[in-house]
């Protein structure tokens, strides 16, 4: 199974340190980012694709509960928090365990096998393809024929290889969809890198398709290019 990727937040730096650890020893993890500041937090989510956050409820700046409001409503979350009292709250979102500090290596583990158990198995399973719904019913993509993927405010454009399909969805919850052979390259545009053919300056060719590279994109295209 690869691994989840994830970010680690709370206004606390030794709880950060704490969670870093533990996520360093626990081989399913792979932590992206780590910070005692929330809007550090929601502007690295902005551009980068993230299975988990680890989240602190009492923040200064944004509460835990606040920032699950604002962030793309398929996010999941694993909350760590010294307060039981926001627990029912917090599960009103995709939260998928509710740690209260001082957290254990164990308990941290236990809340990692949680995520791995309701999500891992439906990954694979769903791995080839995904049905999205346009024009009133629900339509099977296959990755395999998905060119690219197109933002068009609170719609997406799917282009396939044989039709352009509409569908009344954002960017980012359709990214967090898609396997690892796709990247966000602009933010308007992800593209299956099955089909890249030549990278050219801030364009990429899609056989004869050019699609721009955004600027805060452009380092992740050179890692790769």
């Amino acid at each position: 199974m690869p691994k989840i990727n994830c970010i680690i937040l709370d206004d606390e730096p030794l709880a950060v340190e704490l969670l870093k650890k533990h996520a360093s020893e626990n081989e399913n993890l792979n932590v992206l980012f780590a910070t005692t500041e929330v809007f550090e937090a929601i502007d690295f989510l902005k551009n980068n694709k993230v299975e988990v956050i680890f989240t602190d409820i009492q923040m200064p700046e944004l509460t835990g509960i606040q920032l699950m409001k604002i962030l793309d409503k398929s996010q999941k979350f694993i909350v760590t928090t010294a307060y039981p009292n926001y627990a029912l709250e917090s599960f009103n979102f995709h939260v998928i365990d509710y740690l209260l500090k001082p957290i254990t290596k164990e308990r941290f583990d236990l809340a990692v096998k949680k995520y791995t158990e309701l999500f891992a198995q439906q990954v694979t399973n769903s791995a080839s393809y995904l049905f999205v719904k346009a024009d009133g019913k629900q339509v099977k993509i296959n990755f395999s024929d998905l060119i690219y993927v197109e933002g068009l405010k609170d719609y997406i454009r799917i282009h396939t290889k044989n039709e352009k399909i509409m569908v009344l969805e954002t960017m980012k919850s359709f990214e967090n969809k898609l396997p690892i052979n796709f990247k966000r390259i602009h933010r308007s545009y992800i593209i299956n890198l099955d089909f890249l053919t030549s990278i050219d300056g801030n364009s990429v060719y899609l056989n004869q398709k050019i699609i721009p590279i955004g600027e805060t994109y452009r380092k992740d295209i050179k890692d790769f290019g």
